[in-house]
């Protein structure tokens, strides 16, 4: 090359630089705040319960965890003894979203003591509620009666169609463990000798439908019902008070029994509901259990969840986008704002 051309060789070559670093800078002006790459996280396996409002958490976890975690989270089935039984013995799955935890409390305090599992949050926030139900409407119309006892001694509001008089309260669907407890508070409560008869549901299908035509008819209906569950954001009930406290013991002695021969009144147990989490992922991704320790719902909102999930014929996943898309505000607030970020343009 000529001395001559030298120069303007030169002046393309930077003028190419120049371009280069205008364009580069440009791209960093145009990148949203909080764009860093999340950091390591790692694979986890979340288990997909069976009822609607763990399908829906599970999935919900599956889109944080990958999208504001960087997690490689997958679901896999799972149920509450089998999941436990599992994470105690093999550490797997890494995540079970949603575990009522009355039922196996002294085991699980156990794994958690030797390491094998961890605890995280509270995932409904005032726990899974159940006990006896009544229309709202009917609350309302009558504010005298706030407890089973007020509810047992007006059996006429609670009469089915054609049989004045006579008060139907309404079991948990046949095969049901709850159907053990409902029988001995009916019994423990001399509701038979008030004027009530125990009916019970071939399935949960039908246990919905009798509340249903109750609401249609504005007619009182009384029952076993239990929340999150979509049917209570379609129908407004009011749970109603036991007139005396939990008694631990006698659950344990003989509200749990089956057919146990001296059943006294009790209160329902309190439902305590937690997120589990294995001991590899705790010490694995610090971050993310943060968010698995802080991320939790009130039966409010999940009522309303699975009311559109029913109504919309949709699944987990669909319902997990419907949450997080409706109600920024809630899950925001489980999030740092780097991971809240990412989320948010995942969506």
């Amino acid at each position: 090359m000529t001395a001559a051309r030298r120069p303007t060789a030169f002046l393309a070559l930077a003028l190419a630089l120049a371009l280069a670093l205008a364009a580069a800078a440009a791209l960093l002006r145009a990148a949203p705040a909080g764009a860093a790459p999340p950091p390591a996280c790692g694979a986890v396996r979340i288990a997909a319960m069976t009822w609607g409002s763990a399908e829906v958490m599970a999935s919900i976890d599956r889109f944080v965890l990958r999208h504001g975690f960087g997690c490689d989270a997958v679901l896999v089935p799972g149920d509450t003894m089998s999941t436990f039984a599992s994470m105690t013995a093999r550490g797997e799955p890494d995540v079970a979203p949603e575990v009522f935890v009355n039922q196996f409390r002294d085991e699980l305090g156990e794994a958690a003591d030797r390491g094998r599992i961890a605890f995280g949050a509270k995932v409904l926030s005032d726990g899974s509620q159940e006990g006896f139900w009544i229309p709202r409407y009917l609350a309302d119309a009558h504010p005298e009666i706030r407890t089973l006892g007020d509810a047992l001694a007006r059996p006429e509001l609670f009469a089915a169609a054609g049989a004045p008089g006579e008060g139907v309260l309404h079991n948990c669907p046949l095969g049901w463990g709850c159907q053990i407890m409902v029988e001995n508070l009916f019994r423990a409560n001399r509701a038979a000798e008030k004027g009530f008869r125990l009916a019970s549901s071939e399935s949960g299908d039908a246990l919905d439908g009798s509340i249903a035509r109750a609401f249609a008819e504005r007619r009182g209906w009384i029952g076993y019902y239990w929340s999150p569950t979509g049917v209570l954001a379609r129908y407004p009930m009011t749970r109603l008070a036991f007139d005396v406290p939990f008694d631990r013991r006698e659950w344990l002695r003989c509200t749990t029994r089956p057919e146990c021969a001296d059943p006294r009144p009790n209160a329902w147990t309190p439902a305590d509901v937690y997120t589990l989490v294995s001991h590899r992922f705790e010490r694995a991704a610090p971050a993310a259990m943060r968010y698995l320790s802080v991320r939790s719902w009130r039966n409010e909102t999940v009522n309303r969840v699975l009311l559109w999930k029913e109504e919309n014929e949709a699944d987990g996943e669909a319902a997990a986008l419907h949450f997080l898309r409706s109600y920024p505000s809630v899950w925001r607030a489980w999030l740092p704002p780097d991971a809240a970020e990412r989320v948010g343009r995942a969506l």
